[in-house]
């Protein structure tokens, strides 16, 4: 980040595919992180865009539309106002939401690829492609399936395997077949356009892992040093399909502008739309080098927005960006996140059950932004549950942040006659002092995280200030002091500034929480009395938000405790889910079952393995786990040490039955909360033909703690 501050800031969201609901793996990813950053340019008055807006080309596109028996503008103009409601519901407020359809867009992409072609930037190379001879009809990469070599995924993707993540071309697909008719398609000549990559490696190198090599996250720094190091290849820009941005040159009949070229060329054509909205001019955001870029992803989107967007923008003239904040994937309940197999959360769903259906359910939408940044994966794959959920309303925002602020108005209004007190410096003491300061502390921490995209930190910093002022509170006890106000004339003074420094804190929470909280920080003005104005960042910190003498109104519960007969709704939705899957296949296991087909996962070197530190274990106790048919609670015995670890095995084995037995465990697995239990490393299991767990363990009882090398 530069040292300077930027003149303007251009902020971006991946646009998603308006191709069906999106789900809160999606709103985690890149949306709720890139909202809460750009509240945070806006309070502090800073000046910036956000454009987000629908991707709608692209085979994803027609794909759904046949699935649906309707057509692919049917399809986009179904889902593009869906989604666009689903995010100003969760309080996502983009300054322009647009759409990839729109003739503005069409116009800005097709001037971006004449000008590179008549640059001589791109080539025009013949090559061999599949054709679908009984479809008539060239293959995109989402037409072709096939075995992934990677991970031997049988229905793996031309352009991507959905199972391990591994973006592939159709031709490494082990036994390709159409998904139009079925059948292997055929080899056929055809004319496209190509970004010829190699020719930037140079220029990539030293901008991506020299010039950031300190400020952007480390997973995007590892996966594009991989994708350079492998050495880069031309890419087609141009694709023989209906749908689409049409090609503009000579011979291109038939042909459109490959998805991954036009979708980011959307930023573009989002922030002109922008700009005729608001009579602003456009061209600052993307032409001015004092323009702060940021592009907020999942990391499925990497390769694109760091190595392959950044060379076209280069080429073009634009600026390139400062920074992409990506995040790793959020799985539900234990598994992957998957729109194809219904295991997901979709927005829509969230706002059905939460939100729709209670006055006021905005709050909802809140708790559910307070969740997702909590648990964000900024750094690693992270899991959504619905017990963590609960906890995390329930324990924080009712028991901490909405219990302290109701706590402060009741005793303002009780021992103050609803008036913001004085405080009289001649009585404070040390933790009246302490409690400012850390009141001061908490804004500048907060602002430092934020300016590098250290989201959940910077919230647990917010939440941490609410138990501070709860710990103040406690400790001065406004309430006990009430009772000798008749004898002790400094009792009022000590009730003033106890309530002076809270009321005064509750209104930097307000501040501070609301890039995160949107919904909460506004009913907090509201019971403050106070315009929005006041959440402005220059005040965070302040101790003269409320003025001495000001009626403020009674106190509302900000959040509303969330019952384990909600919770349980959710789970049992997902449990429907996965049993209808299980109904779908339409297959008994048997004794006779073949054995399953054999794969091998990524290959890795020995300072991977290296890493894990497998010692054996003895379990001493075991217990099944309330409300979950697979987990047990074990007691292991590691030797140095007794772990509690949750091992979903309770379909396997009883509990009585494994109790002395001798495993292998990982024990330097980070702790992991399942149903609300913290569990301390994992038990190595071997599955058989069948589906049957066995465990790994010594031929001859060890003792416990010893090594597995």
């Amino acid at each position: 980040m530069s040292m300077n501050q930027p003149k303007r800031y251009l902020i971006t969201a991946a646009l998603p595919y308006a191709n069906g609901q999106k789900h809160i793996g999606h709103l985690a990813g890149a949306y709720l992180p890139a909202d809460i950053y750009v509240r945070y340019l806006k309070a502090q008055k800073r000046d910036v865009v956000f454009v987000c807006g629908s991707d709608e080309h692209g085979t994803a596109i027609p794909i759904q539309a046949t699935k649906e028996g309707t057509t692919a503008r049917a399809i986009i103009d179904k889902y593009h106002p869906l989604m666009e409601q689903n995010f100003k519901d969760l309080g996502i407020a983009f300054d322009v939401y647009h759409r990839t359809s729109d003739p503005l867009h069409h116009e800005t992409a097709q001037e971006f690829f004449t000008k590179l072609n008549n640059n001589g930037d791109l080539e025009i190379k013949e090559s061999e492609q599949y054709f679908d001879e009984e479809a008539n009809s060239f293959l995109a990469d989402r037409y072709i399936k096939g075995t992934c070599p990677n991970c031997s995924f049988d229905s793996a993707y031309g352009d991507q395997c959905e199972r391990c993540g591994k973006s592939l071309s159709p031709d490494e697909l082990i036994n390709p077949v159409s998904t139009l008719s079925g059948k292997p398609p055929v080899k056929k000549s055809t004319k496209h356009w190509y970004l010829p990559l190699n020719r930037h490696e140079d220029f990539l190198r030293k901008w991506i892992l020299e010039e950031h090599a300190n400020d952007w996250r480390s997973n995007v720094l590892g996966q594009c040093k991989s994708w350079i190091d492998g050495g880069l290849q031309p890419r087609a820009v141009t694709r023989d399909l209906d749908w689409g941005v049409k090609v503009p040159a000579a011979d291109a009949e038939g042909k459109v502008l490959y998805v991954w070229f036009d979708a980011p060329i959307g930023y573009i054509s989002a922030t002109k739309q922008w700009a005729i909205n608001t009579g602003k001019d456009w061209k600052p955001y993307w032409e001015d080098k004092d323009t702060k870029l940021v592009h907020f992803i999942g990391k499925d989107n990497i390769v694109f927005h760091c190595i392959i967007f950044p060379v076209m923008l280069k080429l073009h003239g634009n600026i390139l960006p400062d920074n992409v904040p990506s995040n790793e994937f959020m799985n539900l309940e234990g598994d992957k996140m998957s729109t194809s197999r219904n295991w997901k959360l979709d927005m829509q769903d969230y706002i059905n059950d939460f939100i729709n259906k209670e006055n006021g359910g905005s709050q909802m939408a809140d708790v559910l932004r307070y969740y997702l940044t909590q648990i964000a994966p900024e750094t690693k794959d992270s899991e959504f549950m619905w017990k963590g959920f609960q906890d995390a309303n329930n324990s924080e925002l009712v028991s901490i942040f909405g219990n302290f602020v109701n706590r402060t108005f009741v005793l303002m209004h009780k021992l103050c006659n609803g008036k913001v007190p004085s405080f009289h410096q001649d009585i404070a003491d040390e933790l009246d002092q302490q409690t400012i300061t850390e009141i001061k502390n908490c804004a500048n921490k907060v602002t430092a995280l934020l300016e590098e995209y250290r989201f959940r930190e910077a919230l647990f910093e917010v939440i941490n200030l609410a138990r501070t002022g709860n710990q103040y509170m406690q400790k001065k006890e406004p309430w006990i002091v009430a009772k000798s106000l008749a004898e002790n004339p400094d009792a009022q003074k000590s009730i003033d500034n106890c309530l002076h420094i809270c009321l005064q804190l509750t209104a930097n929470l307000a501040i501070l929480i609301q890039p995160f909280l949107p919904f909460t920080a506004k009913k907090m003005c509201h019971m403050m009395k106070v315009v929005e104005k006041m959440l402005d960042w220059e005040n965070a910190g302040s101790m003269k938000l409320l003025s001495v003498g000001y009626s403020l109104r009674a106190p509302e519960l900000l959040f509303r405790k969330i019952e384990d007969s909600e919770i349980m709704e959710q789970i049992e939705k997902l449990n429907a889910v996965s049993l209808k899957k299980e109904g779908e296949k339409g297959e008994v296991k048997s004794e006779t079952t073949e054995a399953k087909e054999i794969t091998v996962k990524q290959e890795i070197v020995f300072d991977d393995f290296a890493k894990i530190d497998l010692k054996v274990g003895t379990i001493v106790s075991a217990e099944k786990v309330e409300k979950a048919d697979k987990l047990l609670k074990l007691q292991v015995d590691l030797g140095f040490e007794t772990r509690t670890i949750v091992s979903g095995i309770a379909m396997h084995f009883k509990p009585e039955d494994i109790v002395g037995k001798q495993v292998t465990v990982v024990v330097n697995l980070a702790p992991r909360k399942m149903r609300g239990i913290e569990s301390n490393g994992m038990i190595l299991m071997a599955e058989d033909a069948n589906g049957k767990l066995h465990f790994i363990n010594p031929e001859e009882a060890i003792n416990p703690g010893s090594g597995v090398s």
